[in-house]
């Protein structure tokens, strides 16, 4: 394998992972041309919320690419459909309690985050009408992590474009012909959350090689097999709460410092989105690789990903903070017409030039040992980080508000790279100890 072959996968990955953060970016800009800054602080605050619930679950996409790649390459169909019908059952289950529990989850988060009243508001309105979209939300997550994991990427790629395309229009739509503020933010979301869902499931039928049909029971719940999966999925659980908690803790922290610094923060934040999801590319490819690598027990595979991954990380990061201190103040511009948000926005707008090398061999490197099924130091080095982040929060803000609280974010971003890539030497012994075994 060479730089163009892993460039062929990498690419419509990265245009396909992109379409997320620009979704939120479009929902930021639409509601950022809106009179009132609270339109863009509800939409920020309601954002959190959704991230909160679903990035929580986000594993249902990584492993479920992970464990089909894997299965992709030891050419075990049996196991490829397992790995797609036990974390869709699990999506079912939690959509469903996301439901259920909406009227304590939305009290509860607003309570947290303590946003100002018309802030508060206009993220309830936001809430209650994307609620309903959570069981399709999750179940697209397992569908693409699937159709990833097979390598079918043409698919995924229109399907998450798609999906991300119809929201940014119907938001367009909603708000600007329909008057709909916020909520017509909201049922944009909803109605391409559901539309995608239906649409993926035909494409899973058509793309799959497998000839679907219900697994016995047995091998649904094999005690082995669903044990590899929950331990997996814990630490990736783990993970995720630990992002969450940093940036709920920024957001937090971020409200107290008045709503015109709220949504500066809220439409540079929807840029780190962008860049990160451009790393999320590189990382995707390196997965699936990785696990075809481990699946095959090809060696050569797994060393040459590894070094491709490390290189691409670099290389990326300098063509993304490039792009971004040539264009800021466009850029910028293109979230929010606000005079006093737009001055903001410039003035904590460098952070983000250093953002990518910071955060490029966390983001990308993470890939690989998701490939690989090795979670734990991904768990472990994203707790350290946020144990970083919490001491800098703590010590910095005071002495320089929000530039303290943006040193904080980047020293995190320092972390989650630095404490990962001391992990790859395990891994490698681990990898290399496992195939001799076999």
């Amino acid at each position: 394998m060479n730089h163009r072959t892993y460039l062929t996968l990498a690419i419509p990955l990265t245009i396909s992972t992109m379409t997320t953060p620009l979704l939120g970016a479009v929902d930021t800009a639409v509601v950022g041309q809106l009179p009132d800054p609270a339109y863009i602080g509800g939409v920020a605050v309601g954002s959190v919320i959704f991230n909160t619930l679903y990035w929580l679950f986000g594993f249902l996409r990584v492993s479920t690419s992970a464990f089909t790649a894997q299965a992709n390459g030891a050419n075990d169909q049996a196991q490829g459909a397992l790995a797609l019908f036990r974390p869709f059952l699990l999506a079912v289950i939690v959509g469903i309690c996301f439901i259920l529990l909406q009227w304590p989850i939305e009290y509860a988060a607003l309570k947290l985050i303590a946003p100002e009243f018309n802030v508060s508001k206009f993220a309830a309105e936001y809430f209650r009408i994307r609620i309903w979209g959570a069981p399709f939300t999750l179940m697209n997550y397992v569908i693409l992590g699937w159709l990833m994991g097979m390598s079918k990427i043409k698919v995924s790629l229109f399907l998450q474009v798609f999906m991300n395309v119809l929201n940014m229009v119907l938001a367009i739509l909603f708000v600007h012909v329909f008057s709909l503020d916020v909520k017509g933010v909201a049922m944009a979301t909803l109605i391409a959350e559901i539309t995608a869902f239906l649409i993926g499931l035909i494409l899973l039928l058509k793309a799959s090689p497998i000839r679907w049909k219900m697994p016995a029971v047995g091998m649904l719940i094999d005690s082995h097999s669903m044990k590899k999966m929950f331990i997996v999925n814990r630490d990736l659980f783990i993970r995720t709460i630990c992002l969450l908690a940093v940036f709920n803790l920024f957001t937090a922290k971020g409200a107290t410092f008045g709503t015109e610094l709220l949504a500066a923060n809220a439409v540079l934040i929807q840029i780190h989105y962008i860049m990160a999801y451009f790393f999320d590319g590189f990382a995707n490819a390196s997965s699936i690789l990785v696990g075809k690598a481990i699946g095959s027990n090809n060696e050569k595979l797994y060393k040459k990903t590894l070094t491709l991954s490390l290189q691409w990380s670099i290389l990326s990061a300098f063509f993304i903070a490039c792009a971004y201190a040539i264009f800021q103040e466009q850029i910028i511009g293109l979230f929010t017409n606000l005079p006093r948000v737009i001055e903001l926005s410039n003035t904590y707008g460098a952070w983000l030039i250093i953002f990518p090398f910071t955060a490029c061999f966390g983001l990308v490197i993470y890939g690989v040992f998701t490939g690989a099924t090795e979670i734990e130091p991904v768990r472990n080095s994203m707790i350290y980080a946020l144990m970083a982040y919490i001491i800098v929060q703590v010590t910095a803000t005071p002495i320089w508000d929000n530039h303290g609280l943006w040193l904080a974010f980047i020293v995190f971003s320092v972390g989650r790279s630095g404490f990962l890539v001391m992990y790859i030497p395990r891994l490698n012994k681990k990898i290399f100890h496992v195939k001799q075994e076999l």
